[in-house]
């Protein structure tokens, strides 16, 4: 069994290679890293097992926050709302949680798993549902494999607890966001908790490992150790993850909002260094969704698109996007689960209305790469 642990010190790390995996969405990485580690400091480290570790009789808890990010950031998660999801789920399914995973492997969201683990004396998997963060309840790998949600918990500040069965995943997105507006527009939920033999069908494995991996680039060692300087750190980065760079801008417009659940807008950035000249647009609903220069695709969800401070590689979050901001933009492939037709129908450009069709971002880049040639 592959097995070690969580410790205070791989905190830092963990949330910043989540905070990128996280596409701008997911919880504030921050504000989820200081309730883990003051959690791992209370009742010692976390094991992390590895998903193939999994035995049929485990039952596996994903718990992350749902709601919009602008919000999770001014209302911070109680540890109160950690144990009463988990108690509300025991009761809800009579079976006793032994492992704890991420619904998706955003920001806050991988961190919540750890801290609740920390508070429960459980182990976490190395794995998550997404690969990444998306927006909505039905947009995980268990929907993909013809898995519903089963009981579905929601938990709040207040001390309230809804339990839900919804017959299927988008019923489950509209029962937990309506609900989620009401409590305030965030809240701590547990869907599609299943047995081992499920989790090790569906669950994306070694994402928080992947997740750790960023985050010491991001804090300036590469793979071998060796120090990296700011000005290196984006190019590890992209090695690393097969990623793209697609631009270089300022932060010229910003329109950003908290409707329905979610934090919707769209960033408008003027190309600098290499790039000036030049326009790019990102729209995002939470996490970023849709990229485009000058008019043209750049990148397009299911595929992960990032924004990184252009002076220190460090992701920033939608919500903390703010106008003026010198930003380099990535995007880099998502797993092959998201690019099925069923993938594609779930989380694709499509369901979010866009007028594009999914092409994948390295395809996208091999093109421009080869018109600049041309030219």
């Amino acid at each position: 069994m592959s097995e070690r642990l969580i410790t205070e010190s791989d905190i830092d790390e963990i949330a910043l290679g989540a905070a990128v995996l996280g596409t701008g969405g997911g919880g504030d990485p921050h504000v989820g890293s200081l309730i883990a580690k003051r959690l791992i400091r209370l009742h010692g480290p976390v094991r992390l097992i590895d998903v193939d570790d999994l035995e049929d009789r485990d039952f596996v808890v994903p718990i992350g926050g749902i709601g919009a990010p602008s919000v999770s950031v001014e209302r911070i998660q109680a540890e109160s709302e950690l144990l009463a999801a988990l108690e509300a789920i025991e009761g809800a399914v009579r079976r006793v949680p032994t492992a704890i995973m991420p619904i998706e492997v955003g920001g806050g969201n991988s961190m919540l798993p750890i801290a609740a683990a920390a508070l429960a004396g459980l182990p976490v998997v190395d794995g998550d549902a997404m690969g990444r963060a998306f927006p909505e309840a039905q947009m995980v790998t268990f929907h993909l494999a013809g898995y519903g949600p089963g009981a579905t918990v929601l938990v709040d500040h207040h001390g309230n607890e809804v339990v839900s069965r919804p017959v299927d995943g988008a019923w489950s997105e509209r029962l937990a966001r309506a609900a989620t507006v009401e409590m305030g527009g965030a809240a701590t939920m547990i869907d599609y908790a299943y047995g081992g033999e499920v989790v090790r069908e569906c669950a994306i494995p070694a994402t928080l490992t992947q997740a750790q991996r960023i985050g010491r680039i991001l804090l300036g060692r590469d793979a071998s150790g060796a120090e990296l300087r700011d000005d290196e750190k984006i190019d590890a980065l992209c090695a690393e993850l097969d990623a793209v760079r697609l631009f270089d801008g300022k932060v010229a417009d910003l329109q950003r909002e908290v409707v329905g659940g979610f934090t919707r807008g769209a960033a408008e950035l003027d190309g600098v260094g290499e790039d000036r000249g030049s326009a790019f647009r990102l729209d995002f609903q939470n996490e970023m969704l849709l990229a485009r220069r000058d008019g043209e695709l750049a990148a397009v969800t299911p595929d992960l698109i990032a924004v990184l401070d252009l002076a220190t590689g460090l992701p920033i979050t939608t919500e903390a996007l703010r106008y003026g901001a010198r930003v380099t933009v990535i995007a880099m492939p998502c797993h092959e689960k998201w690019r099925t037709e069923a993938g594609l129908a779930t989380a694709g450009p499509g369901h979010f209305g866009y007028d594009v069709d999914w092409i994948p971002v390295e395809q996208l880049a091999r093109q421009r790469r080869e018109r600049k040639e041309a030219a």
